[in-house]
């Protein structure tokens, strides 16, 4: 009989990741995710009602997951709100994260500017970043560190470094599986 085993969150959540949510919190909820993923934009809603349900017993972590193959402007977007959050901070790259799932039928190179401004980034900086490739590591990083946590597709969640398994789009179990890591 072969053992069955979740893969493990590699490497595990450090400084350089997006965090919102207290650093101690009991759970740390890790997404992988793509912004022009059809299911992460039905995904963004649940987490956020899971972020409001579990308040500052949950820490959200979001990793860059982009299937540029099937979703060809998932890359650009990723490093869009890569270059909101260096040159406007954690709360402007948060906003352009829900702009960009809010905003998934129109994210074009044309849109990223528009979008960086509205969240409280620059739009020439953001552009400029986008075109010259200037956080395509950043993004590579996080979906390498995906490839090494068994991430196949998106979304991906870990619950405290273990992969969740369960039903994401049932925001019960998804919520009880949360309750249970923090018990």
């Amino acid at each position: 009989m072969q053992s069955l085993h979740r893969p493990k969150l590699q490497p595990a959540v450090n400084d350089g990741d997006h965090r919102q949510g207290p650093d101690d919190a009991p759970v740390t909820l890790v997404e992988y995710g793509d912004y022009q993923c059809p299911y992460c934009g039905q995904a963004h809603p649940i987490v956020r009602a899971l972020q409001q349900r579990l308040g500052k017993r949950l820490r959200l972590v979001f990793r860059n997951f982009p299937l540029s193959e099937i979703h060809p402007h998932a890359l650009h977007a990723a490093e869009a709100a890569e270059s909101v959050n260096a040159h406007a901070g954690a709360a402007a790259f948060w906003e352009m994260h829900h702009t960009l799932f809010t905003h998934q039928q129109a994210l074009d190179d044309s849109q990223l500017g528009h979008y960086a401004k509205a969240a409280g980034g620059d739009a020439t900086l953001t552009v400029a970043d986008v075109a010259a490739g200037a956080f395509e590591d950043k993004v590579r990083a996080d979906f390498m560190s995906g490839v090494h946590s068994g991430v196949n597709g998106t979304p991906t969640f870990f619950i405290n470094g273990a992969r969740f398994e369960g039903n994401w789009t049932d925001i019960e179990e998804f919520a009880a599986a949360l309750e249970a890591a923090g018990a």
